[in-house]
This record gives C-alpha cells, structure tokens and sequence, in this order.
C-alpha cells in the first residue's frame, strides 16, 4: 500500500469531520496513525493503517471502495491508546534528542556548519 497522509483523510463523508492527528508514524514501513476527530458530531479516536511508503498498491486501511477511512477506536480502549501514543512520542523525542547530542559532539562537523552558515552570512551581505 502507498503511504496515505492522515491529515488528507476526511471520510467515511458526513460521518468525519474535524480530524487532528496526534500520532503518525509518518512514510515508513507499516504506517499507522491515531487521530481525535468528530464522528457523527460526537468526539472520538480514529485509527487507520496508512500503508507502507514501498508498495504503491493501494489506500491503506479501513478503505471504501478504494477511499481511504478512519475507524473508531471503542471509548473503552481510547485511555489505553492515548497513553501508548504519549509514549511512543517521548521516546521518539528522546531518540531526536540523541540525535542532536550526538552532532553537537562532532567537532568536525560543528566546525564545517559553522564555516558554512558563516559563508551564507557574506553572500547575502554581497549581493546587497
């Protein structure tokens, strides 16, 4: 399945409104993602698979003859769901995070962002 954005996903029509993502685990390997949005007026957690960003042959899934949907989490698993999402997000934080700490420690590497954002820096006071 091609990965389908979440955001862009508005249907089953008259019964979706309001989608805000809070959790998409983003153009990869078996993407999936978590929204609040309004079913039928009424707050609720959508969930949806979203495909995987290497196979082009399909929406994703829940789908409706080919149309991308979102499914309702039941209201007793939605607190269950909410506090795995909290978690997978701190520890994609942390592992950003790392990633920082870990170029920030490159020496080298500071140095040569250094020279060149010092070198962006002169070529916009040239071309004044």
């Amino acid at each position: 399945m091609a990965y389908v954005d979440p955001g862009t996903v508005q249907s089953p029509k008259g019964r979706v409104s309001d989608v805000n993502v809070v959790y998409d685990k983003g153009p990869t390997k078996s993407s999936w993602s978590i929204a609040r949005l309004k079913w039928e007026g009424a707050d609720a957690l959508g969930i949806r698979w979203n495909g995987d960003v290497d196979d082009d042959s399909g929406v994703g899934l829940p789908q409706s003859r080919g149309i991308p949907i979102w499914m309702i989490v039941p209201q007793e698993l939605e607190d269950a769901v909410l506090k795995s999402v909290a978690e997978l997000e701190t520890e994609k934080d942390k592992a950003l995070l790392e990633g920082y700490r870990q170029m920030a420690a490159d020496q080298e590497r500071e140095a040569e962002a250094m020279e060149w954002s010092e070198a962006l820096i002169g070529d916009g006071i040239e071309a004044r």
